[in-house]
């Protein structure tokens, strides 16, 4: 399955910084997302670009996981001349990671 079948998420920027959140549907599906979706994972699945650095924070009463990834927008949105300068559509691109159908 596809983390966007058990998650949503949200992005946001700063500078060549962006911010990932991935917040489970159902608390049950957190375990999962906890032990699969890991910086490790994140970084092979955005293969396209090479961030600097992924550091990954666990928001467990949220049922979330945050990730902030250095590097990740090209030198920033005044700088950049990607078509997605924000970085808006990253957490669209995450939840399409495949991951164990463990969920029920």
């Amino acid at each position: 399955m596809k983390l966007h079948d058990i998650a949503h998420g949200r992005t946001g920027d700063k500078g060549d910084i962006s911010n990932i959140s991935v917040i489970a549907h159902d608390p049950a599906h957190w375990a999962l997302i906890r032990e699969v979706v890991t910086p490790e994972r994140v970084a092979a699945h955005f293969g396209c670009f090479a961030p600097e650095a992924i550091t990954r924070y666990e928001l467990p009463a949220l049922h979330a996981l945050n990730f902030v990834i250095r590097g990740a927008l090209t030198g920033g949105v005044t700088r950049s001349l990607a078509l997605d300068a924000h970085g808006k559509c990253l957490a669209s691109v995450l939840l399409e990671m495949r991951i164990p159908d463990r969920a029920g």
